[in-house]
């Protein structure tokens, strides 16, 4: 049965847009939760993954990869920098660039709060099978790189 028909009598489901935004909105807050103890926020926890991943960025491209805007990254760092769980280096292709680079203490930190993380992750999808999971990274994946 095609799924307008099953919708005939009955309201509308959320847009997708919707509960995308629902599920951004209950990770950051599980997020910022789980991170507090450790003194950062959720968003500086994502600026420390993505340095994880890919270190050595400039503030730009660190924050179109955190989402957050060039104005903010700018405190965001700062604040990072001032805990020692970044720095900031010249770029030796480019001396008017600053890298930004994760520190030891910041892969420490990380290491800390990664068992509640994924903790976190496999309660967002516990009710999923390993190929419902798969299928739902690959989905997310496939809407960001349609909107990028």
């Amino acid at each position: 049965m095609p799924y307008a028909d099953l919708m005939v009598g009955t309201k509308a489901p959320p847009s997708l847009l919707y509960m995308v935004k629902q599920v951004e909105l209950v990770v950051r807050s599980h997020l910022d939760e789980l991170v507090k103890p450790a003194g950062i926020t959720a968003l500086q926890y994502t600026s420390l993954t993505v340095l994880e991943r890919h270190d050595g960025l400039s503030a730009a491209q660190l924050a179109r990869d955190s989402f957050v805007t060039a104005q903010s990254i700018a405190d965001l760092v700062r604040s990072l920098e001032n805990r020692g769980l970044v720095r900031r280096e010249r770029n030796p292709r480019n001396r008017r660039e600053l890298l930004i680079l994760l520190t030891d203490e910041g892969r420490e930190l990380l290491a800390q709060v990664a068992d509640q993380v994924r903790d976190l992750e496999e309660r967002m999808i516990r009710d999923l099978t390993a190929h419902q999971a798969d299928q739902f990274r690959k989905a997310l994946s496939k809407a960001w790189h349609a909107l990028s």
